[in-house]
């Protein structure tokens, strides 16, 4: 069992930035992070795998940055330009296993408690 750890939301103001962390209680090959918004399914964002290959969304493609330091089993996500359409609860998720596109929800087998990101026009 694998707990994650997330903190780093706000609010902020439209072309500010901010930095999502999601600290591990164990090693995992992939972490990612994913945001919902009321009545929408959830989103992927980003992913990133135990050697550093990095698949990202569209939709941040050049704003968000994910990384991971695999000496503290943690994730980040560096989000500038941020728009107002990037308001979501962002949440973490990790997944130990090797096979699998990892851009899906019901591929992750861990997930953070959630935090909010707001911002504002």
């Amino acid at each position: 069992q694998v707990q994650l750890v997330e903190s780093g939301g706000g609010l902020v103001q439209a072309g500010d930035s901010l930095r999502l962390s999601c600290a591990a209680s164990g090693r995992t090959f992939f972490m990612a992070w994913f945001r919902q918004v009321p009545g929408k399914e959830r989103e992927f964002v980003a992913f990133i795998n135990w050697n550093g290959m990095i698949v990202d969304a569209n939709s941040v493609k050049g704003r968000f940055t994910i990384s991971r330091d695999n000496a503290k089993n943690t994730v980040y996500l560096a989000m500038n330009s941020l728009k107002p359409e990037d308001t979501a609860v962002y949440y973490c998720a990790a997944d130990r296993k090797l096979v699998g596109a990892h851009m899906y929800s019901s591929e992750y087998d861990y997930w953070g408690q959630g935090t909010q990101v707001t911002v504002s026009s």
